[in-house]
C-alpha cells in the first residue's frame, strides 16, 4: 500500500508594490517643465490664499469702522436738529426771532437747455459742471459762487438742501468719478479706492462731508459725477420767470428739496 501524505499548499508570496521615482507615472517620467509648473501653481495658490485671508480680516475691520462712523454721524445729525429746535423755542418764548445760519452748501439744478445761450453763460455753466438740462451739483456757498449763479440765474434754480435730499441724491442717483469714468456707487470700495487717502472710506463719509461742508468737501464733491435727474413730476411752471414771481428759475432756499424730490 502506498501512503499518500497531504502536503500543505505553499503560501504565495505577496507582491511588493513597485516604487516609482518621484514625478514618474505608469507611462514614464513626467517632463521637467510640468513639474516646475506644478510647483509654481502651488506657490501661487498659497500666496493667493494668504492674501485672501488678509483681505477678509481687513474687510471685517473696515465694516466695523463704517458702522461706528455711521452711528456717530447719526448722533451728530440728531443732536444738531434737536439744538436747532431748542433755540427756536427759546427765541419764541422770549418774544424774539431766531435767525438761522447762512447755508454752507447749495444744490444747483439746470432747468434750461442749450438753445440761444450766450458764450459767457455757456462757459460759466461748464465751470459749474452743468452741461446738460436737469443736471444737478453741490456747490460751496461763498461770494464767488453766488456771483456766478447771479450771471446764470435764468438757466438754473438753487437752494439749500437738507440731509434727506443729500442722501437720496447720493444713494439713488450717485455715480463716482473713477479714472475719469462714470462708475455707479454700488459698494463702499468704490469710495475707498478714490478717497481713501482723505480718510473717506464709505458713502456715509461722502454724505457727511457734503452736508456739513467739511475740510474735504472739494475732494468729495469732485468725486461725485453731476447728478442726472428726470423731468420734474407735474412739469415746470414758467421757466422764463423767476421763482419769486411764480416761475421756476432763481433761488428757492429750502424749497429746493421738494422740487428735487420730484426729479429723483
Amino acid at each position: 500500500f502506498l501512503l499518500i501524505l497531504a502536503m500543505p499548499p505553499k503560501a504565495k508570496k505577496e507582491a511588493k508594490p513597485k516604487t516609482q521615482p518621484e514625478g514618474a507615472t505608469k507611462f514614464g517620467p513626467m517632463p521637467e517643465s510640468y513639474l516646475k509648473k506644478q510647483k509654481t501653481v502651488a506657490a501661487l495658490n498659497a500666496k493667493l490664499a494668504a492674501k485672501a485671508s488678509v483681505d477678509a480680516k481687513k474687510r471685517k475691520q473696515t465694516r466695523s469702522e463704517i458702522t461706528k462712523r455711521a452711528a456717530k454721524y447719526h448722533k451728530e445729525y440728531k443732536s444738531t436738529a434737536a439744538n436747532l429746535v431748542r433755540m427756536r423755542r427759546e427765541a419764541k418764548s422770549y418774544g424774539n426771532f431766531f435767525v438761522e445760519d447762512e447755508p454752507k452748501v447749495l444744490l444747483v439744478v439746470r432747468i434750461r437747455g442749450i438753445n440761444a445761450v450766450e458764450p459767457r453763460t455757456t462757459k460759466i455753466l461748464q465751470l459749474l459742471r452743468l452741461r446738460q438740462i436737469h443736471n444737478a451739483v453741490f456747490l460751496r456757498c461763498n461770494k464767488a459762487t453766488l456771483n456766478m449763479l447771479r450771471l446764470v440765474a435764468p438757466y438754473v434754480t438753487y437752494g439749500s438742501p437738507n440731509l434727506k435730499t443729500v442722501k437720496d441724491l447720493v444713494y439713488k442717483r450717485g455715480f463716482g468719478k473713477v479714472n475719469k469714468q462714470r462708475i455707479p456707487i454700488t459698494d463702499n470700495s468704490v469710495v475707498e479706492s478714490v478717497l481713501g487717502k482723505k480718510s473717506l472710506i464709505c458713502v456715509e463719509d461722502v454724505i457727511h462731508e457734503i452736508f456739513t461742508c467739511g475740510d474735504n468737501f472739494k475732494e468729495a464733491n469732485n468725486f461725485l459725477w453731476p447728478f442726472k435727474l428726470s423731468s420734474p413730476l407735474g412739469g415746470l411752471n414758467k421757466k422764463r420767470i423767476s421763482f419769486i414771481e411764480g416761475g421756476d428759475y432763481g433761488n428757492r432756499e429750502t424749497k429746493i428739496n421738494a422740487f428735487v424730490r420730484k426729479m429723483i
